[in-house]
Order: structure tokens, then sequence, then C-alpha cells
């Protein structure tokens, strides 16, 4: 069903549109969001959102404050904002009083249900769009990256560089192998396209019915009721299917038992897909050649985490989705986005839970 709001009533326009940007981002884009029209106001102070620590962080430096004065002008901006670009996790549960001419929020993330559930915005009446697609290419190419670690045993080569062994040795071929991928939304369609383009075989898994389109990006397709009769034959299992009711703990013990022996795990969606204790056991019997994980069930991931220290297991901390232009491509999805929300068209990407 729909989280939000249906789209505004078609017009020609809708005039004076007031948009509030809420993490940070760079002055071109915001000059370039400022220019789609002399009646819209952004309103935008560096200042006033947490300072980010990569390109294209949008949750900023960890304790950031401000002050007093930058509170209050911040909280009349919230509460002047027809549009926010960018979901604030902190208000939104005050947005009905705080922010009441609030219709849209787009948001900078894709898998953004479990927040919006938590913070009651599906039962707001606000349009919420989220960034689908804007992360497909570096996370398929993430995910190629982390099939080539294990398949070319990338930590054993590591392991004799760091104690000065020459050894020769033999690897597998990418090419010929099966891979699984479960989620074929944008992401997971790249990530299909992109494994079938060196010669993997592709079995995707989604809920719902594949288009022609769609369907020429995998060798095979199935349903999650299914899932079970495919990972016995799949060298590698990509998991990019959002954090749902129905996908939360969809990958246990009983389901890694099901993959052969050797088979590698990539997880680009969120920690809360798979049972942790039964992935850590998996590995440490070696029944698993190795697991790339993006996420975590908690994070950070604590410290005394076992999955830190097992040499089948490449970490990169919630990362694989950033990169130098994910702004600019967030503010082209808005820009077109805003085209759209005043000119009364269908919003790309309208989140559905």
């Amino acid at each position: 069903m729909l989280a939000c709001a249906p789209p505004p009533p078609r017009r020609s326009t809708i005039p004076d549109v007031t948009i509030v940007i809420t993490s940070f981002l760079e002055p071109e884009h915001v000059r370039r969001i400022a220019a789609t029209g002399a009646d819209v106001r952004v309103l935008y102070d560096p200042e006033l959102v947490a300072p980010p620590r990569f390109a294209g962080d949008h949750s900023g430096r960890p304790g950031f404050r401000r002050t007093p004065d930058q509170e209050a002008r911040y909280r009349g901006w919230l509460a002047e904002a027809d549009v926010h670009f960018d979901l604030d996790a902190e208000f939104a549960p005050a947005f009905p009083a705080l922010a009441p001419r609030l219709r849209w929020i787009q948001a900078t993330s894709s898998g953004i249900g479990p927040l919006v559930r938590r913070t009651g915005l599906d039962r707001s009446g606000v349009t919420i769009t989220n960034a689908a697609g804007i992360h497909a290419v570096p996370l398929a190419e993430h995910a190629l990256l982390a099939l080539l670690y294990f398949v070319k045993a990338v930590p054993a080569r590591l392991r004799d560089q760091r104690a000065h062994v020459w050894e020769r040795h033999s690897v597998r071929e990418l090419r010929g192998l099966t891979a699984t991928v479960v989620g074929l939304g944008a992401v997971g369609l790249e990530v299909a396209r992109t494994l079938r383009s060196v010669g993997v075989h592709v079995i995707g898994v989604r809920r719902s019915a594949l288009a022609a389109d769609e369907a020429a990006r995998v060798d095979e397709a199935t349903t999650p009721d299914h899932l079970r009769d495919v990972l016995p034959r799949s060298d590698a299992l990509v998991l990019i299917a959002p954090h749902t009711r129905e996908t939360e703990g969809m990958i246990g013990a009983t389901e890694l038992a099901l993959l052969p022996p050797g088979a590698i795990v990539v997880n680009i969606a969120r920690g809360a897909l798979i049972d942790e204790v039964a992935l850590i056991d998996a590995l440490r019997r070696g029944h698993l050649g190795g697991a790339a994980l993006d996420v975590a069930a908690v994070e950070p991931l604590p410290s005394d985490s076992p999955l830190w220290d097992l040499p089948n297991v490449l970490i990169t901390p919630h990362s694989a989705a950033t990169v130098a232009r994910e702004n600019e491509r967030l503010t082209d999805l808005f820009v077109e986005n805003l085209r759209r929300y005043r000119s009364g068209e269908p919003l790309l990407n309208l989140l559905r839970l």
C-alpha cells in the first residue's frame, strides 16, 4: 500500500514553493534547486546541519549541536517549508505540529521504510519519495568486487604478502558461477546486469512479476517462496531486498546450510535480513567461503563482534553505496521530482510499504 498521500491535484503550477534542505549539500547543487523557478524559495545554511565526514554523507558528524539561536532558526524553517530535501529523523515524529505546511519529503536514502513507520510518517499524510536507483551503479560494482575478493582468494594473498611468502597458487573463475540476487528493484537489476556481463549465471528473486526488460537482466527468476529451491545451486547469494516484515530474518541457519560449501554471501541490503548468529557459525565452520557485509544487525558493528576478526569476512561499514557523485545524482532526482510536484504529475520513487 502507499505509505504516503498521493501527489497533489493536477494543475499548471504550484506557486511559491518553500524548500528546506535538512542535510549538507554542496553550493552548486543548492543553486541548481533555487534556479528551478523564481517562486521557489530555498532555505539552507550549512551551519545549521551536521558537517559531512565524507562526500555524500547525509548523517553528518556525530555530536553536532546547534546553538539556541541556530535551533530556533532551523525550527522556524521547518515550520515554513512545503518540501523537505532529506528526512530529518530527529524531528520527524514532531512534524505534524512542527511542520504543519509540509507536503512532501525527498529522502536521500532508499531503505527508509522502518524509519517512516517508527516515526509515524506513514500516518502523517505527507508524500515521501526515496532515492531508489541512485546507488545502483556503486552497489553493483561493490557486489562484483565482493565476489572477486573471495573467488580470487584475495585474503590469502594479503596474508602471504604480509608474511613475505612467494608461493604460486590456483584460484577459481567468476565466469560460470551462479549467483542468486534477492531483490530486483533498480539496484538488484543493476547487480544482475553487472554480474551477467562477466559471465555469472544470475537467478533473480522478487515477489512481483518481472516486466520483459527486467526479465532480460536475469537468466532465471523465482519468488521468495521458492528461494530454498535455488539455494543449493547458488555459488553466491546477494541480498539487496528492502527491510520489511516479510524479509526480516529471511536468511537463517536453514537457508545458509542449503548453500553449497564455499558459497559467498554478500549483504548490501540491511543487517536484519540475516540471522547474524547463524552466519557467524557458518563462517567459523568453513561452510561459507566468505561474507561481504556492508551492513550489520547493529550499526555501528559492536567492537566485540566476532565478524571483525573472521578471516573470511569483508566489512565495509555501510559505505558501498556512497560515492563522490551521490549528491549530484540526488539533486538530479529532486529537480525532476520538483518539476513533477509543481505540475501535478506522478512523482518518481514514491515510497511504498
